[in-house]
């Protein structure tokens, strides 16, 4: 089993593909990592040597920010913006979209689920 930056890479994948478990890494960083060690494309997971492996390992280590730095990063660059209080950290904080888009009738991902309005019923007018 290949693990590389602390993630299981599954077997039966190939390799370019398989590189896309780990966070930050995309396709296209995956397919430049394979051309830059000259590992063929129809080459699986479960073929790599183990100095392959290596290789691969090094590689990442050396040229990218993944897994828990990237997230933590992440994490530091949000934090800091709610410390600033400016629109994006007030936007982040109240867990509302951050990028200008509408919230009247969408953002349900954002806000969480929808909250019916039962029970409540308009009071008769008194004479």
């Amino acid at each position: 089993m290949a693990r590389i930056a602390g993630v299981n890479i599954p077997q039966n994948k190939l390799v370019h593909i398989g590189l896309t478990y780990i966070y930050g890494i995309g396709s296209k960083f995956s397919s430049q990592i394979c051309s830059a060690l000259s590992i063929p494309s129809s080459k699986r997971v479960n073929e790599l040597t183990d100095d392959e492996i290596l290789k691969i390992r090094e590689y990442i280590d050396s040229n990218f920010s993944v897994e828990g730095d990237l997230r933590r990063d992440n994490s530091l660059s949000i934090k800091r913006l709610i410390d600033l209080a400016c629109y994006r950290g007030t936007r982040h904080k109240k867990k509302l979209p951050v990028r200008g888009q509408r919230t009247r009738c969408n953002a349900r991902t954002r806000k969480g689920k929808a909250i019916a309005i039962a029970g409540k019923k308009l009071t008769p007018l008194k004479k």
